[in-house]
């Protein structure tokens, strides 16, 4: 009878074991897509905020430049194409990051550095480790007590 009992306590405890290791799953898939979803969100609200500063940008570099070769047509000089030079660079850059193709080279980039360059990502000290952390924490908490 007593065997009975234990084989039947085992199964259910290997049962238990089975639904904690796929509930575990679940939950690691849930976090990886939500991680993942506020990654594109995060995305796209940076390719927007790019081509809306384009657009103010965009109006600001063109009545600029504007100016500034009607300035220097009509007194005549030349150095007052200077400032256009600099601000071409940033309209690009912008145009470039919420129009073209900066995003992909970046990410081809990065991919690259992942590859290639791994000893550059690691963190000064190391992997930070739960023994850091506590012992950071028990530090924390005489510091507290000890005011």
């Amino acid at each position: 009878m007593g065997f009975i009992f234990s084989k039947s306590m085992s199964e259910n405890m290997k049962n238990q074991q089975e639904f904690m290791l796929m509930n575990a799953r679940l939950q690691l898939e849930r976090q990886l897509m939500m991680q993942n979803e506020m990654r594109e969100r995060q995305m796209a609200l940076q390719i927007a905020w790019s081509r809306e500063f384009l657009k103010y940008f965009g109006t600001f570099f063109g009545i600029a430049a504007i100016s500034l070769t009607a300035g220097a047509i009509r007194r005549k000089k030349p150095a007052f194409f200077f400032p256009i030079i600099p601000l071409s660079f940033v309209f690009t850059y912008q145009y470039d990051l919420g129009y073209g193709t900066l995003l992909q080279r970046m990410k081809g980039e990065a991919e690259n550095i992942l590859e290639t360059e791994k000893s550059k990502l690691q963190l000064p000290r190391g992997t930070i480790t739960f023994e850091n952390l506590e012992k950071a924490r028990k530090e924390q908490s005489k510091f507290f007590t000890e005011k």
